[in-house]
């Protein structure tokens, strides 16, 4: 048993300087091999933390250009169909003034017309009345006359 414990000993002796090689060796690759890694995965993770923030934020812009766009574009139908509105009545206004226009004109055509037939109904009976006073004479006369032979 002292012997497998000399033995044991004897390798334990000839790890050491393994053991102090891979000591030495870790702090070596984390110094020079991981720190520096280490450093370039928190910088990409930056750059990508900050990509996507700054397309987040490109992307909420373009949300609010839309949104404005869509606005003005709410803003200017409305005024078109404010326009359109005003348009429709000044022309209904201008339509129902030239109604009332026209209809002026013709009650003013009909009077006239009325008068003028009245004015030439009234000398019709005039020309009738006096015509007839003279028809109604003749007639007498022709009669007296045709009683008289």
């Amino acid at each position: 048993m002292e012997k497998t414990l000399q033995d044991l000993v004897g390798i334990l002796i000839n790890a050491i300087p393994t053991a102090l090689f891979f000591v030495l060796l870790n702090i070596i690759f984390r110094f020079w091999l991981f720190a520096p890694l280490r450093k370039v995965l928190k910088e990409r993770d930056e750059l990508t933390a900050g990509a996507r923030k700054a397309a987040e934020a490109s992307l909420f812009a373009a949300e609010q250009k839309v949104q404005d766009y869509e606005a003005k574009l709410r803003e200017a139908r409305s005024e078109i169909y404010r326009e359109q509105e005003e348009m429709r009545r000044a022309w209904m206004s201008d339509q129902a003034s030239q109604t009332a226009e026209a209809r002026e004109q013709a009650e003013a055509a009909t009077k006239q017309a009325r008068f003028e037939i009245a004015s030439e109904a009234a000398a019709a009976r005039q020309n009738l009345l006096q015509t007839s006073a003279g028809l109604a004479d003749e007639i007498a006369s022709s009669l007296l006359v045709r009683r008289a032979q």
